[in-house]
């Protein structure tokens, strides 16, 4: 703790089982101090922060009616899971959060027991939970089992497939939809959580099962009548129709931030005997902290950030960022060409087509959570001319990698994906590493896989995809800033499959995919006062490989190395697969190929993750030492 903060009830809750034990009165108090807690905490790790502060009672509620981490509570993606954690013995790590060796950003499994489930994605969370209460019956457990998922989750088809099924299982669950938005709920009052909290009591309940008896005995015409008659009402105050048709006994909407009404309503729910429930709770997105509130989105996730303004501390950039180069690339062809539109996944300003939409509402389509269909929206809009610039993160465009072989690789539509956040990202760690792209897209035939070396270079390769009508084309690139390089005016179409030598040598060659070449040109610079002779190669393509490039590399240097930013199978894969079948190695070639290592690599700076990685031009000299049987100036070189 700072110690700047007078937080006597939290001081007292080291684990749930303290925090059960105060009165209900104190609890409000008690939740003024966690989201204070988490503002203070957040103003120096960064992080996320609207999401937090706008569960702050709801958390509190929660791990006080249930008994976890006996009872399960999954929170969907994980980023308003902070006030969690400090109420979960992680309190004394708060201030180590998204830092080195610090706690996570989101739920995870081996940080705590009460986290049953690991998110940084969305709308799992009603899946995992149903699994969870499955196996509990399996087991003749009798534990409760709670999901919290956003109203942004559910724009996801996964979060209904999930309680599709749930429906048809009837097993015990509980999900709390936590509305943030109003974009479901009509005004919450008195009304409302009165009627929430009779609709979810035992003695309602047990009337409706009674009714529902009586209405079986009667002519089918009364049966129906009364169910509609039902329906209606319910539907009339509370809205749920669409969660009852799926199953789900509805109950809500209720104001998320007053624990006079969550509590007596998460009593019942905790004591309902069967079937899936759903919570509709609406609630403020950054609640409590005025900055917060007044600007939602640019608060969701924040940088480090003076508590009393709210400004966050940026450090001025030397370059401006790949995604900002990608987004005004793209409005600029798009100004000569009314073909071009753009499409992104509940990430406009992630991705930079918060711009693009400024200057083309019309052609910019946000589709919400939802990966899949945007993927075969885009196939759709490509079968009638025009040309789809699909702008998702590679780690978010793996959930649509069944619609890219199907929608668009087989059909061959001209499908453009814009891939931001491409190799590490830093504090968000594992579960946001663009580390699979390249290799799960050369794996498809015709696909055209590119990546830029530097900024200018991403300017060359949107245009180049706004030229190429007969297939689907990628290029990705990193979070962070470009290079700092002269910028052309407008990009240049390059020749498909071709890439460049930047320096020439005679013993050693690296060829590097990506933003690896400024580390791939420091390291040759080294190697040269070694008088290891180096040539240094942009590939620009993954898919179709330069293979004359690649083999001319091989023939007239005793090593190669490819370095990317990418996980073993990547361009690496495609290099080795072509020498192996053009002989290369009869003729005693030495090659490597340096990647991302195989495994899942925690949160740290994306500079140290490079480091460790082997990825730095360091890591790029020890290997060529390696490779050429040098192995002690190896170790001296990493040690160094």
């Amino acid at each position: 703790m700072t110690g700047k903060l007078d937080t006597p009830l939290l001081d007292t809750v080291a684990t749930p089982a303290d925090l059960r034990k105060l009165p209900e009165s104190a609890l409000a108090q008690l939740a003024a101090e966690l989201r204070a807690e988490t503002i203070d905490a957040v103003s120096i790790t960064g992080g996320h922060l609207g999401a937090g502060l706008g569960v702050v009672e709801l958390t509190v509620a929660l791990h006080y009616v249930f008994d976890t981490p006996a009872d399960r509570i999954i929170w969907d993606v994980g980023h308003q899971a902070y006030p969690h954690k400090i109420l979960t013995g992680r309190r004394d790590r708060i201030r180590t959060l998204r830092q080195p060796g610090g706690l996570s950003g989101f739920t995870k499994r081996s940080e705590s027991e009460y986290d049953p489930f690991g998110a940084a994605h969305s709308s799992t969370s009603i899946s995992a939970g149903l699994g969870m209460a499955v196996a509990r019956d399996l087991s003749e457990g009798d534990n409760a089992v709670v999901c919290v998922i956003g109203d942004g989750a559910m724009s996801a088809g996964m979060a209904y497939e999930a309680m599709n099924n749930a429906g048809a299982q009837r097993s015990r669950l509980i999900v709390i939809l936590n509305d943030n938005d109003m974009s479901i709920a009509p005004p919450v009052g008195a009304m409302s959580a009165y009627l929430a909290r009779l609709v979810s009591g035992r003695a309602y309940r047990s009337f409706r099962e009674a009714a529902k008896q009586l209405a079986r005995k009667l002519p089918r015409f009364f049966h129906e009548k009364a169910k509609q008659t039902e329906e209606y009402a319910r539907g009339f105050f509370t809205g749920g129709t669409l969660f009852e048709e799926l199953g789900f006994y509805y109950v809500g909407p209720i104001d998320g931030h007053n624990l006079d009404h969550l509590l007596p309503v998460l009593r019942n729910l905790r004591d309902a005997p069967e079937g899936p429930i759903l919570l509709h709770v609406v609630t403020q997105k950054g609640k409590g902290y005025a900055p917060a509130e007044a600007a939602a989105d640019k608060y969701h996730g924040v940088n480090r950030f003076d508590v009393i303004t709210g400004k966050q501390a940026k450090a001025t950039p030397n370059a401006p960022s790949y995604t900002r180069v990608f987004a005004e690339a793209l409005v600029k062809e798009a100004e000569a060409d009314d073909k071009i539109v753009a499409v992104t996944a509940a990430m406009p300003s992630g991705t930079g087509l918060d711009l693009f939409g400024q200057a083309f509402p019309t052609r910019t389509f946000d589709v919400g959570i939802a990966e899949q269909h945007a993927v075969t929206f885009a196939a759709g809009l490509a079968t009638e001319g025009y040309k789809p610039f699909c702008a998702i993160y590679s780690t978010f465009l793996q959930r649509g990698y069944d619609q890219i072989v199907h929608d668009v690789a087989i059909q061959k539509l001209p499908v453009r994906f814009a891939i931001d956040r491409a190799g590490f990202v830093g504090a968000d760690g594992a579960t946001h590493a663009g580390s699979f792209d390249t290799g799960f897209l050369t794996a498809l035939p015709g696909m055209i896989v590119m990546a830029p070396s530097d900024e200018a270079e991403l300017v060359h390769m949107i245009a180049t995809s706004v030229a190429i009508d007969d297939a689907p084309s990628s290029f990705r690139y990193p979070r962070g800033e470009g290079v700092g390089i002269d910028m052309p005016e407008r990009g240049e179409v390059l020749p498909i499959g071709r890439g460049r030598i930047v320096r020439q040598g005679s013993k050693v060659a690296i060829l590097s995919f990506g933003t690896r070449l400024k580390d791939a040109m420091k390291a040759a610079e080294e190697l040269d006062t070694y008088g290891l002779s180096t040539t240094v190669a942009d590939a620009r393509f993954a898919k179709p490989l330069d293979t004359r490039l690649v083999l001319d590399l091989a023939r007239n240097h005793e090593v190669v190395i490819t370095v990317e930013e990418g996980a073993t199978g990547g361009f690496g894969g495609q290099v080795l697969a072509f020498l192996a079948g053009a002989g290369a190695f009869d003729r005693g070639l030495r090659i490597r190929t340096l990647v991302m290592p195989d495994e899942f690599i925690d949160h740290d700076k994306p500079e140290a993750m490079i480091a460790s990685s082997g990825l730095d031009a360091r890591g790029i000299v020890a290997t060529v030492f390696e490779a050429l049987g040098r192995g002690d100036e190896a170790a001296a070189i990493r040690l160094a």
